[in-house]
């Protein structure tokens, strides 16, 4: 006898765009919840949805992750067509096309949400690691991609972190703060609380979402926070961020809590 299969979960649609990093931030981490419980509502995936996008398209968050073929961020948060923006290279390397897709995304689309997402075990972060280690780099392109991830190498050497996983989160953090650095338009959006930036560090094996040490903006503090943030924890929100921003920023300032704030001037690369 054939055991009847559990109904999916609903998910329904979204009512509204969320115009806020925070509200953007908990609807992926609700959707990413019920991938993580086995119970996806796979929303937004039918004609009505493919539809209704030919008009445009307003996601809610642009996901910059790896190419690995087992980190497709519409099935890890749970969403459908047009939710999320995306942009994948090996290692989440950045370089002019990836800072161009985002500032469009962010200046254009005026998504208020960016999430840099790395996994355990990403090869690309292995061959930076064993480079370093072997001092041989490897041929052809993939070469660039080590060049690119060797600093995030160097950094977590510095603290003391050997292992892939380890260097894999601090390649995502060190990805969020070039971001910022590296692009006038980010950090503006980030300045003007019209966005904020994310790291993210997926788990192969348990499908989870874990958010690092750098946020930037007014929704990395909530990212510590449950999903089911509501006004009712006003308070919390508060003294989670000023200690966010003690730990983890201190070379923001202090009194945009519990609003975090880009990076102040000397550490970029451009003048405003």
């Amino acid at each position: 006898m054939t055991t009847p299969q559990k109904p999916a979960a609903a998910a329904a649609p979204m009512a509204r765009r969320p115009h806020t990093p925070a509200e953007a931030w908990r609807l992926l981490q609700e959707g990413n919840r019920r991938f993580v419980e086995g119970d996806p509502g796979h929303p937004n995936q039918d004609a009505e949805r493919r539809s209704h996008l030919t008009a445009g398209q307003e996601p809610i968050a642009a996901i910059f992750g790896c190419s690995d073929s087992r980190l497709a961020a519409e099935i890890i948060f749970d969403v459908g067509l047009g939710d999320v923006f995306v942009i994948r290279t090996a290692g989440q390397v950045i370089d002019d096309a990836v800072l161009g897709t985002l500032e469009y995304a962010v200046d254009v689309l005026d998504i208020p949400l960016v999430v840099v997402l790395g996994h355990d075990s990403c090869g690309a972060v292995t061959a930076a690691v064993e480079a370093y280690e072997t001092g041989t780099m490897p041929a052809g392109f993939i070469r660039s991609l080590v060049e690119r991830i060797t600093p995030s190498v160097f950094a977590a050497q510095r603290a003391g972190v050997t292992d892939v996983d380890g260097t894999v989160a601090e390649h995502v953090d060190q990805t969020c703060d070039r971001l910022v650095e590296s692009s006038r338009s980010l950090y503006r959006a980030v300045r003007d609380g019209r966005a904020a930036v994310v790291g993210l560090t997926y788990s192969l094996a348990e499908g989870t979402a874990q958010p690092g040490r750098v946020g930037i903006g007014e929704a990395a503090p909530l990212a510590g926070l449950s999903p089911d943030y509501g006004p009712d924890t006003e308070a919390q929100v508060a003294v989670f961020c000023q200690e966010f921003n003690r730990q983890n920023h201190p070379a923001l300032r202090p009194e945009a809590a519990p609003a975090l704030v880009a990076p102040t001037q000397p550490a970029l690369r451009f003048a405003l």
